[in-house]
Formats: C-alpha cells, structure tokens, sequence
C-alpha cells in the first residue's frame, strides 16, 4: 500500500493581536485547529454567526486594492488575508478556523514571518485523510497590457517572480524560489510589504495605509529607503511579491504542483489566474500525494480526476 501525506492541522490554538495595515485597526486573531476536510475558513467574531464564516478560496474573492479580501453572501469581509494564507500554505495547514474581532488581519511586520512563528509555536498535527492537491496539467496564462500571470506544469512547487519600478531602490527586480520543503521559510517568509512615500496621501485618502508604519512596511522615498537598517534582502521587493503570490494561490483550496511566473503582477491579476485556471478542467487534476521522505508540495503523485469540485 502507497503510504499517503495525510493533512494538517494546528495542534492547539493560538492568538496574536496587531494593528491592521489598512485600516488602523487593533485586531486579535486566533487560530485555531479545524477537522479534516474543513480547509481553511475565516470567522469574523464581531458579526452575528450566521454571517461570520468565509471559507477562504478563490471563488470569494472580492476587491485586490492593495490586498487580497474575501467576502461571503452576506457582506461581511476580511481584507489583507495574503501574508497569512502565505505562511500557511509554507507550512502546509490544510484545515484551520481563524477568528478575527475585525475586518482586516494584523499586519504584523509586513511579512509573514509572525505568522510561521505562530504556528510552529503551537505545533502542526497530522490528521486521518490523505492530502490532496492541484497539479496543472497544460499553461495558464492571464496578460494584462505589460503584465502577466501564468501557471505551467512542473513537479515541484516553485514562483518565479519579476518586477520593474523606476525608483532606483526597487528598480528591476527577479527571482525564482523553489518552495519544496523548507524553501517558503528561507526564501521568502521575512519579505516585507513595500510602498512609496509620495502614494501615502492618496492612499490614505481612499482609506488605505491607515495602519501603515516603518514597524509594518518598507517605505521608499525616490530612491532612498527609510526604515532604519534598510532591508532584510537585497532583493526584498520582488520576494514580497512573490510571497504575496503563494498566499493568493492558496486560495485554490489545496497546495499546487506546478511553476508559477508573474510579470508585474499583482493580487487581482492573481485571482484571475486562478479562475481562468478553473474554468479549464483540462489544464489540471486533482491529486492525491504518496507521502514524501520530507514534507512538502514536490512528492511525486498520484493522479485523480479533474471532475473533483474546486471546493472540496
């Protein structure tokens, strides 16, 4: 018998609370473990519970202003889930219940770094279901003008990342990050948010940025950046897109094997990728991954129909 990865949950709950990025709001989360099957949901506890849950996936995806937000039929909406979904899918959380007492998710640093703190803090356990996956079959591509977004077969999970900005701080900028096993944490997990001083007004006058800080963000004004001990990576900027990346894909609702390539993309050209890759069942299929000798999104598979609900 071919022994399955199984799927995983976290092995206690656990809280944090910050300031949120966008709104300026003190926010407390918790996570906390979920059943096999469940995925990942998010729980406003500020709302009446039968408006509270938002299961967080593709499908629900609302604006990508600066961030990635999900809202449920009935309105209620959680906004900048990207860094979080991020680290949960570099640490390979398939079920988990996250309560929030707001709108938004603490930003934290600007990183998802906090956040794999967090869960290795309270431990990972494996549960009794085989874990499954998405693995693409034929490209994908979205183009938007000068940038774009595609997803090609390959057998690992990697992001290959580009980005041009005429300050000379970020200037031209590309990467390619193997996520097999521990490359997330490496490679990308303490990759920053970043913004340009000269857009603070404009956003904050269209009520974004309001939490935003050099404790949360790296801030570039021309070609200088501000914060104090200047950046964590050379290149910071293309790997916090790239980051950025992973938690938009995660919203597929199960880790993907495959290579992603963005050109100056960001989260709604992400989102569009993913609904144009589920509406061509050709391009993928569901999986079911033997158990790898070390964990991670790479292990050879096992190939299911591609009929399987996006959502299950």
């Amino acid at each position: 018998m071919v022994p399955y990865a199984r799927q995983h949950t976290l092995s206690h709950a656990v809280t944090c609370a910050g300031i949120a990025l966008h709104s300026g709001a003190d926010v407390h989360m918790t996570l906390r473990p979920a059943a096999a099957g469940t995925g990942i949901v998010f729980r406003r506890t500020d709302v009446a519970p039968e408006a509270a849950e938002i299961p967080a996936r593709f499908d629900q995806v609302g604006d990508c202003t600066l961030s990635t937000s999900i809202q449920n039929a009935s309105g209620t909406r959680i906004i900048t889930i990207e860094h979080l979904m991020a680290a949960l899918s570099g640490a390979g959380i398939d079920n988990l219940v996250i309560e929030l007492d707001g709108p938004e998710v603490p930003a934290m640093d600007g990183s998802a770094a906090p956040f794999l703190f967090l869960i290795e803090a309270a431990g990972l356990v494996a549960q009794d279901a085989p874990r499954r996956a998405i693995r693409i079959m034929q490209p994908v591509r979205v183009v938007d003008g000068a940038r774009s977004v595609e997803l090609v077969p390959d057998d690992g999970f990697s992001v290959e990342f580009e980005i041009d900005f005429a300050s000379a701080a970020v200037a031209r900028q590309a990467g390619v990050y193997d996520l097999r096993a521990a490359g997330f944490k490496a490679e990308l997990s303490r990759a920053r948010t970043f913004g340009f001083r000269h857009e603070i007004d404009w956003m904050r006058g269209q009520g974004l940025a309001l939490g935003g800080s050099l404790d949360n963000a790296v801030v570039v004004d021309g070609d200088v950046v501000m914060n104090e001990g200047g950046l964590r990576y050379a290149d910071e900027f293309v790997r916090h897109k790239a980051l950025d990346a992973v938690g938009d894909l995660y919203l597929a609702g199960a880790p993907i094997i495959g290579r992603f390539r963005g050109q100056r993309s960001g989260h709604a050209l992400n989102n569009r990728l993913l609904r144009s890759l589920f509406a061509m069942p050709g391009a993928f299929v569901w999986t079911t991954s033997p158990a790898p000798a070390g964990r991670g999104a790479g292990a050879q598979i096992l190939e299911m129909s591609a009929a399987a609900p996006a959502s299950a």
